[in-house]
């Protein structure tokens, strides 16, 4: 990245040395070579590849060794919660001597993200969990704490869910979302006469039972996060990021997010925000720890796709994106600036001209919806040429790929890779949510002119691996090919057919990697493995 010294109006504590420049410039992702910047321990809300390695290689891209604790503590899968008491223990042995811990509340609360959704746990054994983080302040004065919690998601029915919500979530969850969203709506501006009758029957429809259960565990999962607010208070937390988990603009989550909002009022967004999404904060955090550290502020230029842009409020969120993008800037440590020369990195938001949030894996466009079948759409070129003329001024760029959820838009990657431009940029994602996407993209951005070339690189490939070949392309068409066993829900629970699916899979992604990307030695050595045993997530070994 190219710094200018002669912008005099850059907010920085401390300039970097030429010392330091020439140290960043042999740092790699090794471990070794990272240690000499510094020492973040790390704890994910899983061990899922993105929410745990992927985000510490951020990091470890820009000079840090990254502390992760072993696989087998943190959340392993849908039924498969983590270890909090042995977390803790972890924790408490692995922070003394560290720069900064971020950690996720709900791993070292609740086993893991996934089990914040289905535990039944006594608010005693909750309440407890919390507190340790007040012992582990008081043990470590000086560590910075930088700690990321999650609203529970309202999905719109019960295959959105998959099996992370408790069973009942199968025949009950459309019900659910549906009621949800008229009662936090009926709180904010009322309802027609026939919006209440469907409120009521929506209602009616889930046995009281299952209402007692979800309503219980989302209240004392409340009081977890307000025990957090209370924590960052008094100066136990020094940042506390508060995400709004698979969001609707109506929706539970939407209403207690808010309810989050009013609960921490008096503290600044330097210390408390709520925000949606989730798997992305993890390297949003260790963005912010980096430039804390540094006493750095690094500045971000936001350009959006033509039409809606900034306007656009994505799928699985409540919030424009805009408004979701500064909020995550921030949560990194940086500022958004309004003219691309006064940024040290340029941040181009593909989104679709109508606003709309299509589906990576939908190849035709029945029902209305968005076709990612590669074919260009009025914007693409457009966008294309965006990229190609910032990176021909010399700035450093990031994609957030956010036209479509759960995988890279065809058509911008195929003309990405047309004009060269695929390992021109510093930083891309076009995963799983579009806030999941701009989170992690901004978080590598930020970090990125701290980076060496070969360190930007090999982010870009695993991402490329991923978001495009995996998520938008083989993940697909594997789908479609499991269709064809017997029973419905090889998806997320392959069992037996789980070799077959993996052979298959790594012979795609060896095509893909020989079709659009360079000839690196190490993608010779290329294996995907599904680490959860379903086909929602891989990982990428190489």
């Amino acid at each position: 990245m190219d710094r200018k010294g002669s912008d005099s109006m850059k907010i920085k504590a401390m300039m970097l040395s030429g010392l330091l420049i020439t140290a960043l410039q042999a740092c790699s992702l090794s471990g070794a070579a990272a240690a000499g910047k510094g020492r973040l321990v790390f704890i994910p809300h899983d061990n899922r590849p993105i929410s745990c390695e992927d985000t510490a290689d951020v990091a470890r891209a820009a000079g840090y060794e990254v502390v992760i604790p072993p696989q087998e503590l943190l959340s392993g899968g849908v039924d498969k919660p983590g270890d909090p008491d042995k977390l803790w223990q972890w924790a408490k042995e692995n922070v003394r001597g560290a720069d900064a811990a971020m950690f996720s509340s709900d791993s070292m609360v609740y086993g893991g993200l996934v089990p914040s959704r289905k535990h039944e746990l006594e608010e005693q054994t909750l309440a407890a969990r919390v507190q340790e983080f007040a012992q582990l302040r008081q043990e470590n004065p000086r560590l910075k704490l930088y700690v990321f919690d999650s609203i529970m998601r309202t999905p719109k029915s019960g295959m959105y869910s998959g099996n992370a919500e408790p069973a009942y979530y199968q025949p009950y969850g459309a019900d659910i979302f549906q009621y949800s969203a008229l009662a936090d709506k009926k709180s904010l501006q009322g309802l027609t006469a026939a919006e209440e009758q469907a409120m009521a029957q929506h209602e009616q429809a889930v046995p009281q039972e299952v209402w007692q259960d979800w309503r219980a565990r989302r209240a004392k999962n409340v009081k977890v996060s307000e025990q957090l607010v209370d924590l960052t208070r008094q100066g136990v937390i020094d940042y506390l990021v508060v995400g709004k988990d698979d969001n609707a603009p109506y929706s539970q989550t939407h209403h207690e997010g808010l309810l989050m909002e009013d609960y921490g009022k008096g503290l600044p967004d330097t210390r408390y925000q709520v925000l949606a999404g989730i798997d992305e904060f993890g390297a949003l955090l260790l963005s912010r720890a980096v430039n804390d550290a540094e006493k750095e502020i690094p500045f971000i230029y936001v350009q959006y796709n033509k039409g809606k842009g900034a306007d656009t409020v994505p799928g699985y969120s409540d919030t424009r994106i805009d408004a979701t993008i500064r909020a995550s800037v921030r949560t990194a440590g940086g500022l958004v600036v309004n003219t691309p020369e006064r940024a040290d990195f340029v941040l181009l938001v593909n989104t679709n001209e109508d606003g709309r949030t299509g589906e990576a894996n939908l190849v035709t466009a029945a029902k209305g919806n968005l076709a990612n079948n590669g074919v260009n759409r009025g914007t693409t070129k457009y966008f294309t040429q965006q990229v190609n003329d910032y990176v021909a001024a010399g700035k450093a760029v990031g994609i957030a790929d956010i036209a479509f959820a759960n995988g890279a838009d065809n058509a911008l990657l195929k003309s990405l890779q047309a004009g060269g431009l695929l390992y021109k940029i510093r930083a891309y994602a076009g995963w799983n949510t579009p806030t999941n996407s701009t989170g992690f993209v901004i978080a590598t951005g930020l970090l990125s002119g701290r980076m060496p070339d070969d360190a930007c690189d090999n982010l870009l490939t695993k991402r490329y691996l991923d978001d495009w070949g995996y998520q938008a392309n083989v993940r697909t068409k594997m789908a479609a090919s499991i269709a064809g066993f017997r029973r419905w829900d090889v998806y997320s629970n392959m069992g037996s057919y789980e070799t077959g699916i993996v052979n298959r899979i790594n012979t795609l992604m060896r095509e893909f990697a020989v079709t659009n990307l360079p000839p690196y030695a190490a993608l010779e050595n290329l294996r995907v493995t599904l680490p959860w045993h379903r086909m929602f997530e891989a990982k990428f070994n190489y």
